[in-house]
């Protein structure tokens, strides 16, 4: 997978715009310079998190017997649930985030980690999407590209959630909401593609069985 089709994947499902309305709620309550210290800490969160299951990513398959192709297949279909939850336009469930998390961050002095680092921003569908890359990387270039596609993003979730007020007063709640359902059929794809990556290996052994 090329840098730009990576990012691009990564991007959409980590979906900082569709997170906007979320984080304007959850922060509210922060004065404006604390607010910018909340979204570069969460940002620093989510490149750590990221990098983390990314280097983790072939021993965690090897320690649970996982092939690559399981993995595929499992993060292709955790991929599309949050796909679904994008294009269904319920955000919070496609990120895990209950009624009761979102209730304990509107009260909390510091939510940079949780709720926006995890399971806001970096969620079982970029984790899976992560460890399933993983698992096929085999040169230190291509670990490169990841690498570099993760801190793009860091620095594009940093400046998406810095001008968020500016966004969301520009789009509004149905632009956002557009652009939102937009990027779920993109996640749609990624994980149908991974899916047929998974499907495939196992179907030819079968055949030449």
């Amino acid at each position: 997978m090329s840098f730009l089709a990576f990012f691009t994947a990564l991007f959409s499902v980590v979906n900082p715009l569709g997170a906007i309305p979320l984080y304007i709620s959850l922060s509210q309550h922060f004065t404006p310079q604390v607010r910018n210290e909340q979204v570069l800490k969460s940002s620093i969160y989510v490149v750590g998190i990221l990098l983390t299951f990314l280097l983790a990513g072939s021993f965690i398959l090897r320690f649970f017997s996982i092939t690559i192709e399981g993995m595929r297949i499992a993060g292709g279909l955790m991929i599309i649930r949050s796909a679904y939850n994008m294009l269904d336009g319920n955000f919070k469930k496609g990120k895990a985030i209950s009624s009761r998390v979102e209730q304990e961050a509107m009260v909390k002095e510091d939510i940079s980690f949780s709720p926006m680092a995890m399971p806001m921003l970096a969620g079982p569908g970029s984790i899976s999407l992560i460890i399933s890359t993983s698992a096929s990387l085999n040169h230190p270039q291509e670990y490169a590209f990841i690498i570099g596609a993760i801190l793009l993003l860091a620095v594009s979730v940093y400046i998406i959630f810095r001008f968020s007020p500016l966004l969301f007063a520009r789009l509004g709640e149905g632009g956002i909401s557009a652009m939102q359902r937009i990027m779920g059929f993109i996640v749609l794809t990624v994980g149908i593609q991974f899916i047929i990556n998974g499907v495939t290996p196992l179907l030819k052994t079968l055949l030449k069985g």
